[in-house]
């Protein structure tokens, strides 16, 4: 009985270590939490164009999503897997809202009215893919 009571009170103390680095590790990660904007990309009210100018425009957004995420601006970008008035989300690491909005107005599908936006603040820890800074290209 000696044994397994030694056993136990180790093991609560093994335990109780773990659980505390844990709690570290986690207060830690709150403590960092920092902005970023999560935009909700809508439809817009400008769906007119031919399919050629729709094929231009699409094109330039997507080329310009992958400009703003390789200058470390945009953390997350995808399109919804259905069709609807949602088209997709972008999360960007900017200092305001203003800059999110002007870094919008870039998008051609934004400039063109295919796309409509709404701007919210949105925290997470700066980790995995929101690690601040520019990704390498492959």
């Amino acid at each position: 009985m000696g044994k397994v009571f030694i056993f136990l009170v180790f093991s609560f103390f093994s335990l109780a270590a773990i659980a505390q680095q844990t709690d570290d590790k986690v207060k830690k990660e709150i403590e960092q939490i920092r902005k970023y904007w999560f935009v909700m990309l809508k439809a817009g009210k400008n769906t007119s164009q031919d399919s050629a100018t729709k094929a231009q425009i699409q094109k330039g957004h997507l080329e310009n999503i992958d400009r703003l995420y390789y200058e470390g601006k945009i953390k997350v970008a995808g399109p919804f897997g259905e069709p609807g008035e949602w088209r997709g989300i972008l999360i960007f690491d900017a200092e305001s809202k203003e800059e999110v909005e002007k870094l919008l107005q870039t998008d051609p599908a934004v400039a063109a009215g295919r796309l409509a936006y709404e701007i919210k603040p949105w925290y997470t820890a700066p980790i995995g893919s929101f690690v601040p800074g520019k990704p390498k290209k492959d």
